[in-house]
């Protein structure tokens, strides 16, 4: 196994609930999730749950030396790698639920894209609604936000209620295609725009 193969699986062996998986993600998926990182311009990058940095690679090939890009990892271990790894990413410890401080202690308001690589599905309603109210807090009418599912898991009710939570939180959420090139096999949300009001009637999820 690489190193960074090494470093995840004993991470999510000693806390499987924050990890959330037991290898990196692909290439392949983190050309997907990084899709909306814009190629133009100094954007601002927020990274959530980076891990051993499968999506921070792909997002600094994309910026290649251009913007901010801020990785948000609550696990030190991966974080001391991480910033090892990529120098040129600001790698901060702390909780993704901090983001609205977290970019005010730093000057910044809002970012261009929000790219995430949490394990949803794994957290309790109120840890989701905690992190998706940051995550939102943070967006503009243009941001762009992508994260990620296991196709396996996708009709188990934790990935149910994560997908129903999307589509009443935000006005446009869509679906990406497999990604077969991932072990296991993924799909990715892409979502824009926070609805302006809370506790709008659920839509049905679709299949």
């Amino acid at each position: 196994m690489t190193n960074d193969t090494t470093l995840f699986l004993g991470q999510w062996m000693r806390s499987p609930g924050t990890v959330g998986a037991v290898a990196p993600s692909s290439r392949r998926l983190a050309e997907t999730v990084a899709a909306p990182v814009p190629r133009r311009g100094d954007p601002v990058i927020v990274e959530l749950g980076p891990g051993t940095g499968a999506f921070t690679a792909e997002i600094q090939r994309r910026l290649d030396g251009r913007g901010h890009h801020m990785a948000v990892e609550i696990n030190p271990k991966l974080a001391e790698f991480l910033s090892a790894r990529h120098p040129k990413v600001e790698v901060v410890v702390d909780d993704a639920a901090r983001l609205p401080h977290l970019l005010q202690e730093r000057g910044l308001v809002k970012a261009d894209a929000i790219v995430s690589g949490l394990p949803w599905a794994a957290f309790s309603d109120d840890v989701q609604t905690r992190l998706l109210d940051a995550v939102c807090s943070i967006m503009g009418a243009n941001t762009a936000f992508t994260t990620f599912a296991y196709s396996f898991a996708k009709h188990l009710p934790p990935a149910r209620r994560f997908r129903q939570r999307l589509l009443d939180t935000f006005e446009e959420v869509v679906v990406g295609r497999t990604v077969w090139g991932n072990l296991p096999p993924a799909f990715v949300y892409h979502v824009r725009r926070p609805r302006e009001h809370a506790g709008n009637p659920s839509r049905e999820v679709p299949e």
